[in-house]
């Protein structure tokens, strides 16, 4: 299991997403709120490697945020 140590995984999580212009987005600041086309309560995306890879949906547990595994998701042919 060593040689798993060196492979590097990048994971994230996407609930939504949106269009506005450019302009709008270089005038926000921090603390800015971008709305989404979702809610808490949708399905979200998880991507290894900027490649969906499964679907879940978000838990709270206090006052932490997780992501649950529903379901993985087929690969294409040409992902393998």
């Amino acid at each position: 299991m060593a040689v798993l140590d060196d492979i590097r995984l990048d994971i994230s999580v996407m609930l939504g997403e949106t269009t506005m212009p450019i302009h709008q987005l270089l005038r926000m600041g921090r603390g800015a709120v971008i709305e989404l086309d979702a809610t808490e309560d949708d399905e979200v995306t998880i991507l290894a490697n900027n490649m969906p890879v499964a679907a879940g949906a978000i838990v709270v547990i206090g006052n932490r945020i997780a992501v649950e595994v529903k379901r993985i998701l087929k690969r294409a042919p040409d992902q393998r």
